[in-house]
């Protein structure tokens, strides 16, 4: 092998690998790639997104969860009323439904993260859940992104 060839053999198993993709599966539905935006100092709110698969062979429904240091999780819809963008919590959740795949995402249907009492910051993911009315409770860790992100690096990969 050549020295040039060794170098590069060497620099590719010291580089930075990012973070794999991450998901958590309970019965028929998955819950792909969960991410939360930074947020800036003093921000009583934060938002998350995730990819829901629904494997199944009846609907489920997301109606709750949670996300530690906030005092609740809300699901929110997103969408244009004319010229003009309108958000709105869905207090019923959202369908799942069979064979499904249902993705919670900027600019669209989203969780809002409330009450919120410490900054979310970069960094190690943050422990939450997500409730659906037949999978139950499933416990996930939100992906941290900086302010502003469009996607999570989380599931390029």
């Amino acid at each position: 092998m050549s020295i040039s060839a060794r170098i590069l053999a060497a620099l590719l198993i010291v580089a930075p690998v990012p973070a794999l993709a991450h998901s958590f599966t309970k019965g028929d539905i998955t819950v792909g790639h969960p991410w939360a935006r930074a947020t800036a100092e003093g921000a009583a709110i934060g938002v998350g997104y995730v990819k829901i698969t629904n494997t199944g062979k009846t609907a489920d429904r997301l109606t709750s969860g949670s996300f530690d240091g906030a005092s609740a999780l809300e699901i929110h819809e997103m969408k244009m009323d004319g010229d003009i963008m309108k958000m709105r919590q869905l207090k019923d959740g959202i369908e799942i439904a069979p064979g499904a795949v249902v993705e919670l995402k900027p600019s669209g249907n989203h969780l809002m993260f409330t009450g919120l009492k410490k900054q979310i910051t970069e960094g190690p993911k943050i422990k939450g859940s997500l409730t659906f009315e037949k999978a139950g409770t499933i416990d996930v860790e939100f992906a941290i992104e900086p302010v502003g992100a469009a996607e999570s690096t989380d599931h390029k990969h």
